[in-house]
């Protein structure tokens, strides 16, 4: 796994809405460090980076930069009690044609 994606894992869940500015333009520079494609590998480790929130628009660029590994990072449905861009990238995977399934919302 390349030293960027372990830098952002490292530091853990997106911070929320309550993180203090210079938390928020940490978080995105890191996401900004990593180019794209990403491994299925690292994909796999980057879902549990999503925090509570969108955090100001940085769940929705590392949502996009997990869609551009080997897709479908997820095969099984996350249940209801998944982070809720987890599920989100599960409902675009079936909405997609990725993987059989009924046609979720959310995506």
């Amino acid at each position: 796994m390349r030293t960027e994606v372990l830098a952002f894992v490292a530091a853990g869940p997106l911070p929320d809405w309550d993180a203090s500015e210079e938390e928020i333009d940490r978080r995105a520079r890191q996401l900004d460090a990593i180019i794209e494609p990403v491994t299925g590998e690292e994909a796999r480790a980057l879902l549990g980076c999503f925090g509570p929130d969108d955090c100001y628009g940085v769940a929705g660029a590392l949502l996009h930069l997990i869609e551009t590994g080997p897709n479908p990072v997820l095969t099984e449905n996350p249940g209801p009690g998944a982070n809720e861009w987890v599920q989100r990238l599960y409902a675009r995977a079936v909405n997609g044609g990725l993987i059989p399934g009924a046609v979720a919302a959310g995506g």
